[in-house]
C-alpha cells in the first residue's frame, strides 16, 4: 500500500501515477469507515493490552488522523490499515509452512505501511529474525509503534527505508536458478534490498502494484523475481485493485477523478509466466472478487486480485 511514492529521497519525493490525482484532495476522515473483524479485534487487543472496544476504536482514529497527515492514502482514510487482508489471501497458510519447515527462510513485507502484515504471521509463528519489512516512508512504520504499543526492542523486524524503482535500492537482477551457498546477510544491517537477490522464501505486497503503470508494474515485478530463492515453493503473493479485463480505469478515491490501469487475472498470469519468469517455472494462481470496502467508500463496485505466484 504504502510504497507508492517513487524516490529515494523522502525529502523530495515524485508521486506515482495514483497518488498524483489525490495528492492535493484529501477527503473527510470519519468513523463511518470503521470496520473490525471479531478477529482482528482479537488481535489489536493482543498487541495493545488495550481491552475496552470503545478506547481501541479511539486509539486508532488517534493514528489514523495523525498518518493522514503524513499522506492522505485512501486507505488510511478508510482503516484499512488496520485491517489482516493477508490472512484472507490463499498463500498465507503457506507463507506460515515455510516459516515452520524451511531453514533460514525469509519473509520480507513490501509496502508495509504500519506492519500489520508482518506482525501477524510473527504472531502466527513465522520466526522474527527471518522477517524484514521495507517501505518508502518510514514515518509509518514508526506510527506502527503507537498503533501496536510495542518498540524495535520488543518487536526486533528490522526495516529498510527505499524506494523499489530505485537500482540503489533494489537493483534489477534476473531470477536464479541455483540455490545460493553462501550465508544470508544479516537483516538488521541492510540500508537496501539488493543483498537479498535469490534468498527470499516469500514475498508480500498488498495495495501495492496498482499504484503504478503497467510499465512499472513489470518492472517492480521483475526486480522481486530476482530476489526470489529458486527453492520450489518460493513464492510472491499479495492481493490488489484489479478489473475483468486489463485496461485503465478511473478512480475516485476523494471525488476527484484518478487513473489506475489494472490487469485482469489472464493478463497477471501472462505476466508473471513466461515474461517475468520463464514460462513453465512459477504457479500463478490469481482470483477476481469484489472489493471490500467500506459502505458508500467508492462510487460503484471495484475488483480485486488475489494471488500468488510459486516457482516449481
Amino acid at each position: 500500500m504504502a510504497d507508492n511514492l517513487t524516490s529515494s529521497d523522502s525529502n523530495s519525493t515524485t508521486l506515482s501515477e495514483f497518488d498524483k490525482g489525490h495528492a492535493g484532495h484529501k477527503g473527510k476522515l470519519t468513523e463511518d469507515y470503521f470496520q473490525l473483524s471479531d478477529e482482528e479485534l482479537a488481535f489489536y487487543k493482543q498487541f495493545t493490552k488495550i481491552e475496552d472496544d470503545a478506547e481501541m476504536i479511539q486509539h486508532i482514529v488517534r493514528i489514523q488522523a495523525e498518518a493522514y497527515e503524513v499522506f492522505p492514502y485512501p486507505c488510511i482514510r478508510w482503516f484499512d490499515f488496520v485491517r489482516l487482508r493477508i490472512t484472507h489471501i490463499p498463500a498465507y497458510e503457506r507463507l506460515l509452512k515455510l516459516g515452520r519447515e524451511r531453514e533460514g527462510a525469509l519473509y520480507l513485507d513490501l509496502g508495509t505501511c504500519f506492519g500489520s502484515a508482518i506482525r501477524k504471521p510473527v504472531l502466527d509463528g513465522f520466526p522474527a529474525k527471518n522477517c524484514i519489512a521495507s517501505d518508502l516512508r518510514k514515518e509509518f512504520w514508526d506510527m506502527g509503534y503507537q498503533l501496536y504499543k510495542d518498540s524495535p526492542e520488543t518487536f526486533p523486524v528490522p526495516f529498510a527505508q527505499g524506494d523499489v524503482l530505485d537500482p540503489s535500492f533494489l537493483k534489477p537482477l534476473p531470477p536464479i536458478d541455483t540455490p545460493l551457498d553462501d550465508p544470508a546477510p544479516e537483516l538488521s544491517q541492510l540500508t537496501s534490498l539488493t543483498p537479498l537477490a535469490g534468498r527470499l522464501s516469500a514475498i508480500h505486497a498488498t495495495f501495492f502494484f496498482h499504484l503504478f503503470s503497467e510499465e512499472k508494474q513489470l518492472q517492480i515485478a521483475q526486480s522481486l523475481a530476482g530476489l526470489l530463492s529458486p527453492l520450489p515453493g518460493s513464492m510472491v503473493f499479495g492481493s490488489h485493485v484489479a478489473y475483468p479485463t486489463k485496461g485503465t480505469i478511473i478512480t475516485r478515491p476523494t471525488g476527484a477523478p484518478v487513473p489506475m490501469f489494472c490487469h485482469s487475472a489472464e493478463s497477471w498470469e501472462e505476466m508473471w509466466n513466461g515474461t517475468v519468469f520463464k514460462k513453465g517455472s512459477v504457479k500463478v494462481e490469481a482470483e477476481l472478487s469484489t472489493l471490500p470496502v467500506p459502505k458508500g467508500a467508492l462510487d460503484h463496485e471495484y475488483w480485486q486480485l488475489v494471488w500468488s505466484v510459486t516457482r516449481v
